[in-house]
């Protein structure tokens, strides 16, 4: 406890040194979590990404709807040829960059061919390696030749890290954070606050709110203090911090469809979890509906049997998983530990309900004779120095489409595939999948690969939560959705 004390002092003063007018220029004040420690870039294909502020300083090609369909964003159509090798996008005319250059076909081309360099051990490669080169036609028409068929290119499109950059700007970007998104950087400390102003050019309309300042608080109980002083307009939040702002009406909270997860992450080439049979056994163990109803309440989630492809995606395996601590503990048995296990799991209080995610897990698997010690790391750096290091550790992911997740967290060799899992048979069945253009047959393909995840991977995922935030009570323009889907031109806040 005296961890977060000490963080809340600190958050106090830095805050305190803001503006005394800020809130007359419309000033939406967030945190960022620190989660790499300092390292976190504005580049956004970098596996540092400074995701808070990307989000509101790039724009994609394709953005998503209310509904999480593909619509137009800088590119204002899309078609493919017949064997959807081949995809033509019209783009928008007259948008600037911050820096007043002008964004054409050749910055997309530089954008997505950038994506492919290998020194930049870009996670995105894994998911659209199959980019062959993109051509630029005029001005506002680009084609992206790929090397095999893909009928769900503008899904990909869509992706958070998808966003446009000036060409020939790759050496720098990771520091100035030129865009063409609704507002631009004019401070740039992730340890400390980095300050966003509008965009006055913003192809939509210039933004409602003036400036966005982020501050560094890496523990979600610091930030959620700094939120019920006042002192923050967003937090997410977490199940049991809901009575904190309930019935004031200071606050707003919002319970929304999300489709992201908390996980644990068993390494596939580190003993003993080199045993498919022990990895299914961390997994089966666990009563996977007592576990989401611990942790975010019913209604608030919806089950799974370790698919990381959310509920309302065309291509989720319908699978069944009822707790079986018997069957965990033949199969240990089996794979020679016939007397139980014990395993160490590293958490983090980075995220709110990490810590506790991993408390409910050592709890349910006591029964199958599996001994979970726990050991907390830091918040700050977690995932540059805990994640994907460890043997076991927690995990946090936000919903992507089908073909993205599968190939970009269990693909062989992708740089974000954290359970290390190398199974060239279902590589083999995601190629195929992604060839075919027949919408039945690939949704087979897919569901066949999530159940193989199911019976050998790495990875404990039990149930997909909806997402939890609370904003002041003056923030108008944000709609129930995922973060993804907030359109930051049009928030508003009233000053008090």
């Amino acid at each position: 406890m005296r961890h977060y004390m000490i963080t809340a002092v600190i958050i106090t003063a830095t805050l305190a040194l803001l503006p005394d007018g800020a809130l007359a220029e419309k000033q939406l004040r967030r945190a960022n979590d620190l989660s790499y420690g300092g390292k976190e870039s504005l580049d956004p294909i970098s596996p540092n990404r400074f995701y808070e502020v990307n989000d509101m300083v790039y724009s994609r090609l394709v953005r998503q709807d209310d509904n999480g369909e593909p619509s137009p964003e800088l590119a204002t159509s899309w078609t493919s040829n017949e064997t959807a090798t081949e995809w033509t996008l019209k783009l928008q005319a007259g948008v600037t960059f911050h820096d007043g250059s002008s964004f054409d076909a050749a910055d997309v081309k530089y954008t997505l061919e950038r994506i492919k360099d290998p020194a930049l051990e870009a996670p995105l490669a894994s998911v659209l390696d199959f980019i062959s080169r993109v051509d630029v036609v005029d001005p506002v028409t680009a084609k992206i030749v790929l090397s095999k068929p893909h009928a769900g290119l503008p899904l990909l499109l869509m992706d958070y890290r998808v966003r446009m950059i000036p060409e020939g700007s790759g050496a720098a970007i990771a520091k100035t954070g030129i865009g063409t998104g609704p507002f631009k950087i004019e401070s740039y400390d992730p340890e400390g606050q980095t300050v966003l102003a509008a965009n006055d050019t913003y192809w939509e309309g210039r933004p409602k709110i003036d400036k966005v300042v982020f501050t560094a608080i890496p523990d979600s109980e610091a930030r959620n203090q700094a939120m019920l002083a006042g002192q923050l307009d967003y937090n997410t939040l977490t199940l049991d911090q809901i009575p904190q702002f309930k019935d004031n009406p200071d606050f707003l909270i919002q319970n929304y469809p999300a489709g992201g997860w908390f996980g644990l992450v068993f390494r596939t080439d580190t003993a003993p979890f080199t045993d498919a049979r022990v990895r299914k056994a961390m997994r089966i163990s666990v009563d996977r509906a007592e576990m989401m109803k611990l942790m975010v309440g019913e209604g608030n989630g919806v089950t799974g049997c370790d698919q990381p492809v959310k509920a309302n995606d065309p291509f989720r395996a319908p699978l069944e998983c009822p707790p079986d601590p018997e069957g965990a503990k033949k199969l240990l048995a089996e794979a020679g530990f016939p007397d139980g296990i014990d395993i160490e799991v590293h958490t983090a209080d980075l995220e709110p309900g990490m810590v506790r995610f991993a408390e409910v897990y050592q709890q349910q698997v006591a029964k199958a004779g599996i001994r979970v010690k726990l050991k907390m790391a830091p918040s700050d750096g977690y995932w540059d120095d805990v994640w994907m290091k460890v043997p076991v550790a927690m995990t946090s992911w936000s919903a992507r489409p089908a073909d993205q997740i599968l190939n970009e967290a269990y693909r062989t060799g992708s740089s974000w595939n954290e359970s290390y899992y190398a199974n060239p048979a279902y590589d083999q069945i995601l190629d195929k999948a992604r060839a075919t253009l027949d919408l039945p047959a690939a949704r087979a393909l897919y569901q066949e690969a999530q159940r193989m995840l199911f019976e050998e991977g790495g990875t404990f995922i039990p149930y997909q939560q909806n997402g939890l935030r609370v904003l002041n009570a003056g923030v108008d323009g944000i709609k129930p959705l995922d973060e993804d889907f907030i359109r930051w031109h049009l928030v508003d806040l009233e000053p008090k």
